[in-house]
């Protein structure tokens, strides 16, 4: 079984912004295969399963903010003995310009206090990543411009990196080799 996890912070507050881009991009997965979430308090999280070709796969959005993000994934890959292989967090790049989709087999938190944590619960860096691009601005503080909003026409670039990271979940779902994926949709 295939563990997605889209991180992002839970709330009305948040919605919409850079910082909860992974959210963003499960539950677009999500509604075009007409699966709904509903909480799990045992897991931290909302929980959605799917089933792609006989390829099972659990969805989960961590409810515990960002930062405690690792919590709410170890607690599923425990309880369902999900394999590190299995595992594909989508998260916010802050280093990427907008809309620009990066998929890594591992790697480093790059400062992603979500990363940050999850790697903590896991004890490794060795998970995959599917990474959307939210740009930077030098004269805002990184806590304050990873919590606005996308302007629209940022909103329209960010579209078409749902339509791709929704293509890379179902070939990772699949089976498909992860290279492969990451130079499918992998953007330029």
């Amino acid at each position: 079984m295939k563990l997605i996890v889209g991180l992002g912070n839970p709330g009305k507050d948040y919605e919409r912004t850079r910082h909860n881009i992974g959210f963003m991009a499960l539950d677009h997965f999500a509604q075009k295969h007409q699966v709904s979430f509903a909480i799990e308090a045992k897991f931290k999280g909302m929980i959605a399963s799917i089933t792609l070709n006989g390829n099972k796969a659990l969805l989960l959005k961590p409810l515990t903010y960002m930062n405690l993000s690792g919590e709410s994934v170890k607690a599923v890959m425990s309880f369902y003995k999900i394999n590190i292989d299995d595992l594909l967090v989508i998260s916010d790049d802050i280093d990427s310009k907008i809309a620009r989709v990066r998929l890594r087999a591992n790697g480093s938190a790059g400062g992603h206090n979500g990363h940050k944590n999850i790697m903590m619960h896991l004890k490794t860096e060795e998970y995959k990543r599917l990474k959307i691009g939210i740009d930077r601005n030098s004269a805002i503080p990184v806590v304050d411009w990873v919590l606005q909003k996308f302007t629209s026409e940022e909103w329209a670039a960010i579209q078409n990196s749902f339509e791709k990271s929704t293509a890379a979940i179902e070939d990772f779902i699949e089976e498909v080799p992860f290279n492969k994926i990451a130079s499918l949709y992998s953007s330029k």
